[in-house]
């Protein structure tokens, strides 16, 4: 009985939590600052209001915080209490959104009230409460934010010098022209028709004084829009060209470095993409294009490589300002580009004094060839081609002749001669193709899809360390090297030791990177590798292609090349091993090719004899076939799937300690960095609806058995828990007293049924 009521007393909490999190009520607000979108950062959770520590807050944090609230584009991330000391819990620390969070509850952080930190060190946000809509970032129909609701401004109450305050707090350069409404669409705000009066040096609009229109005679049609120029706020100091040097950002009106520590190429390509200056070559950390001085803007940025500008980008604000000071980030772009075919082919471009031009066929050789795949880190050229072969481009003509000798690393670095060819027009346009190479290969295991991980960098084969080694990163080599699945990401020089480079360190893969080499990386002195912590992985040497990965028609790797199995070669006990290998449950159905669609691969027809007791299909032995196969004949499999997440102890499947199916036992995860957006990973891959709370301290009871995962990073979006990054496989530094736990809003007492179906007990 007294069982009974303690169930009902909980389901009865956790409705109450539910309906807070449901209702259409703000979890974020800003506390003392001159207006509703300035202010410290404050978030509710578990019925109480409780600031957020400054570590690594930044622009990308403050992003999500403006867009939650509705105010606009982000100012400024400011920390050290600048809003003065919050009181009651701090809620989060070490806070590390993308940006395009929709709260900022489902942002990745150490895990809430896990901190140590204190009231002095409270995060504040300074929002823009003016924006311009219909156009760009820098240009658009005029719109003030004003007792929480955005309004359209009157052409009569607006001038020159307003103008020059909008366009310095939307951080853009000087105004270019304000315009009418019909430029950018009339809007359907409410008016603002108080005089605006501003001087013209204001930091921000909401500064400037107003007063009483004169007019009342405002409509849409006098809806004002406004031109600014669109800035650039990052530059490359002291390289060759704008396209190479020592990374500088502006901020607060003043230029200042980016620390090197972590500095990697997925920072390095959004730097070069902001610049319209190609591909990255190189990013580079110590002082090779010397030091900088001023403010250090940004310490260990965590670029995704996808952002439009490098002030987007996170970045982990930290206490080694000495260090930083050591390794400014550097960085070298590619000054030239294959156009309209693929990374490694197209039509050639050339950048000459900030502008992209295609290179005219006379001025152009096989030793220039070489050199611009090498600099493309594309292998040998294979053939140059017409400008037929990938469509006519409409950029300007490069004539100079290019007399590269074959063995410089950069185009630019090429002597050039004027060209005795003056007929050069777009039928004369340059095409290569490159031969492509691979950036990372697979060493010292049975086959090109098992081994140690080695990069290819600077012209030198280097190991990957270790440390925060997971699943994750080994989706994207797996992918990388057309493998298939991952089935286990292994450190300790599993596959022998390396030598040469350890290239990197602390991998920060998403898993969806289409290169080992795009994903992020932390260099922190807390990882320190040799090569006995080189890392290696294991892929899949099988396949199933349909609409899940545990059904579809069956495909084997053989040869560097996936290959469709005949029916007649395939049995029951080679079932049970296919879907063992692909982390999927017991087989439920061996099928006929109408299941699925007719493949074009090749067929493989080698007799597969397995026990059924083997790991991956590849340790099978195989004897020859004789009988005839056809596409008639493709093996189609049926695996159940299974799921490698359970919540135990929760009295319901969808609440509980989270436990990890991995190498065949149940683990537990670890609740250093365990926050929201990993629970609504393991609520979605339950089906239990969304996630309610994300909890610690062995909430739920310790578990025993294996710790798998510690600092688990979520973005939110993975299909499964194993797919999130970590410090990987039962690397950590944890006890069961800190096992994780979660709530899912669809929490039931159904726990005699999930304990029967070995889900939560």
């Amino acid at each position: 009985m007294l069982r009974m009521m303690g169930r009902c007393l909980t389901l009865i909490l956790l409705s109450s939590v539910v309906m807070l999190i449901t209702a259409d009520e703000k979890n974020v607000r800003l506390v003392g600052g001159n207006h509703s979108c300035s202010g410290r950062v404050e978030v509710f959770h578990r019925g109480q209001w409780g600031t957020v520590c400054d570590n690594y807050w930044d622009l990308a944090d403050a992003a999500v915080v403006c867009r939650e609230l509705d105010c606009g584009e982000p100012v400024d991330a400011l920390g050290a209490a600048h809003f003065g000391p919050g009181s009651g819990p701090i809620w989060m620390n070490f806070v590390v959104c993308a940006g395009s969070e929709s709260t900022l509850k489902n942002c990745g952080s150490s895990g809430w009230r896990k901190n140590y930190c204190s009231h002095n060190k409270d995060a504040g946000v300074i929002c823009s409460d003016v924006r311009l809509v219909g156009g760009s970032r820098c240009s658009g129909r005029l719109e003030i934010l004003h007792n929480q609701t955005w309004m359209s401004v009157c052409d009569t109450v607006f001038d020159q010098q307003d103008a020059e305050v909008v366009c310095r707090e939307l951080d853009c350069g000087a105004p270019v022209q304000v315009l009418g409404a019909a430029a950018f669409d009339k809007g359907d705000a409410q008016m603002w028709t108080q005089e605006i009066q501003c001087r013209g040096n204001e930091s921000q609009i909401h500064l400037c004084p107003t007063s009483s229109s004169q007019k009342q005679n405002c409509s849409y049609v006098n809806n004002i829009a406004l031109l600014c120029t669109e800035i650039i706020k990052v530059r490359l100091v002291g390289g060759h060209s704008r396209c190479a040097g020592r990374v500088e950002v502006l901020h607060r009106g003043q230029w200042g470095t980016v620390c090197g520590d972590g500095w990697d190429l997925a920072d390095a390509a959004v730097v070069c993409r902001e610049l319209n200056c190609g591909e990255p070559v190189d990013a580079l950390s110590a002082a090779h294009f010397g030091l900088g001085s001023g403010p250090i803007w940004m310490k260990h940025a965590k670029c995704t490589g996808s952002e439009s500008t490098l002030k987007k980008c996170g970045s982990m604000f930290s206490d080694f300002h000495d260090k930083c000071r050591e390794k400014n980030a550097q960085v070298v772009c590619s000054e030239v580009r294959l156009v309209g075919g693929s990374r490694c082919s197209g039509r050639l471009e050339i950048l000459h004094n900030q502008t992209w031009m295609s290179v005219c066929d006379a001025a152009f050789d096989q030793q220039d060839a070489e050199v611009v795949c090498r600099e493309l880190d594309c292998g040998a050229p294979v053939q140059v081609l017409g400008a037929a072969a990938f469509d006519k481009g409409d950029a300007q003509m490069w004539t100079q002749e290019i007399q590269c000798r074959g063995n410089e690393s950069q185009i630019h670095l090429c002597p050039t001669s004027p060209s005795h060819e003056n007929n050069c027009s777009h039928d004369n346009d340059v095409g290569l193709m490159c031969a492509g190479s691979m950036r990372v290969r697979l060493v010292g295991g049975h086959s090109r899809c098992v081994g140690r991980v080695e990069v290819f960098h600077r012209g030198q084969w280097g190991t990957v360390c270790d440390a925060g080694w997971d699943m994750a990163d080994a989706a994207v080599v797996c992918r990388e090297l057309d493998c298939g699945e991952p089935v286990d990401a292994l450190g300790d020089s599993y596959f022998g030791p390396g030598s040469g480079p350890i290239w990197t360190n602390l991998k920060l893969c998403t898993g969806s990177e289409s290169t080992l080499k795009n994903c992020g990386t932390v260099e922190w002195g807390l990882f320190q590798c040799d090569h006995t912590k080189d890392a290696g992985i294991i892929c899949s040497g099988v396949r199933l292609i349909g609409n899940s990965s545990c059904s579809g028609s069956l495909e084997i790797l053989h040869d560097q090349t996936w290959m469709s199995v005949c029916d007649t070669v395939f049995d029951q006990q080679d079932a049970e091993v296919v879907c063992r290998e692909l982390d999927c449950g017991a087989h439920v159905q061996v099928l006929g090719a109408a299941a699925f669609d007719k493949g074009d691969a090749q067929m493989w027809t080698q007799e597969i004899q397995c026990r059924g007791n083997e790991s991956q299909i590849h340790l099978c032995p195989t004897s020859l076939h004789k009988d005839s196969c056809s596409r008639d004949d493709y093996q189609k499999l049926f695996c159940a799937d299974k799921k490698n997440v359970r919540l135990v102890g929760g009295n319901s499947r969808c609440a509980g300690r989270v436990e990890v199916l991995h190498r065949g036992q149940w683990g537990t995860v670890c609740d250093l960095g365990w926050d929201m957006p990993d629970a609504a990973v393991v609520c979605r891959e339950l089906d239990c609806g969304e996630p309610v709370d994300a909890l610690g301290d062995a909430h739920f009871g310790q578990g025993s058995g294996p710790i798998w995962m510690y600092l688990v990073l979520c973005t939110g979006s993975e299909s499964t828990l194993k797919n999130c990054g970590s410090t990987g496989w039962s690397k950590h530094d944890c006890t069961h007293k800190s096992d994780s736990g979660i709530i899912c809003s669809d929490y039931d007492d159904v726990g005699e049924e999930s304990h029967k179906e070995g889900g939560a007990i």
